[in-house]
């Protein structure tokens, strides 16, 4: 552009700061952003946004800098005081969730109404995703209700979230009482929700309902995917059923399903012995020349 006399304008420089941003790459995101200072043009809230995205890669590494990220922390929150769009707020929630910070996403949440942003499903659910995964389970049902209150109906992604959490928290009840408002209800239970309850079933040992559930999704016209088998298999890879986890993966194979390298991690992981480790090399090296699959040299 500068080489046929084209002078960059806001928009010019917001795409170069997004495009680096998308990346993860800060430092050249930050350098796109002087470099448009300097041009005497002033960021808007989109570019501001760009930037922030930038942030969102790192800062679960940050958070073992003290310094770093108390510096990201007060650019984040200066820029709050000066551009109130919902998007730059649920960046600020989503950083923060991603970081482990809940009560620092919470708090930016709490912000938004007083400045008259209505929170967005987007809202919710990013607010959601940081009290999982501090398994907040009470906090979690708090942000539905809320949700439900507000006019927003939980979604499938919701409702697979806290399903997914009460597994984890051994909380199989509540985890089937999900299930069921989801095939009864409104709510449409898709691939996703089915890997869930197969890799929560499998790993607490409960084969038997794990291979129900599996069996099922023929009759509910879902087909299994790279999950389904991979979750499938570290039921049994986890008891150390060579012979058992071989069957499923062949099982797979004719399915039509393509391994990846989770996959491959979960079957050498069932091998007790150094035969059957070069055997499953072997077989996948054969099967699945060029895939990128972490195996043994």
């Amino acid at each position: 552009m500068r080489s046929k006399k084209c002078r960059p304008d806001i928009c010019t420089y917001t795409a170069l700061v997004n495009a680096f941003a998308r990346e993860g790459l800060c430092e050249k995101a930050e350098e796109i952003f002087e470099q448009m200072q300097e041009d005497k043009l002033e960021p808007d809230v989109y570019t501001y946004n760009a930037l922030m995205e930038a942030y969102r890669f790192p800062i679960e590494l940050m958070i073992f800098n003290y310094l770093v990220l108390t510096v990201v922390q007060v650019f984040l929150t200066e820029l709050l005081k000066y551009f109130h769009s919902c998007g730059t707020y649920n960046i600020m929630v989503d950083a923060y969730g991603r970081a482990g910070l809940h009560e620092d996403a919470q708090a930016v949440f709490n912000e938004m109404k007083p400045l008259g942003i209505t929170p967005t499903m987007k809202s919710h659910m990013l607010l959601l995703c940081a009290y999982s995964k501090a398994r907040n389970v009470t906090k979690c049902e708090e942000i539905v209700n809320q949700m439900s209150e507000s006019g927003l109906e939980p979604d499938t992604f919701v409702l697979n979230s806290m399903m997914h959490l009460y597994g984890q928290l051994g909380q199989f009840e509540k985890m089937e009482e999900v299930l069921t408002a989801m095939e009864k209800g409104p709510y449409e239970a898709d691939i996703s929700t089915y890997n869930i309850l197969i890799n929560i079933y499998g790993r607490a040992g409960f084969l038997e309902r794990m291979e129900g559930i599996f069996q099922s999704l023929t009759t509910k016209n879902l087909k299994p995917d790279v999950v389904t088998w991979t979750s499938r298999l570290g039921a049994y890879s986890r008891k150390k059923l060579y012979r058992k986890c071989l069957e499923i993966f062949e099982e797979m194979i004719d399915a039509g399903c393509h391994p990846d390298g989770g996959t491959a991690n979960v079957l050498l992981s069932a091998c007790s012995s150094e035969d059957q480790i070069e055997q499953v090399t072997t077989v996948i090296r054969t099967m699945h020349k060029g895939m990128e699959i972490a195996l043994p040299a």
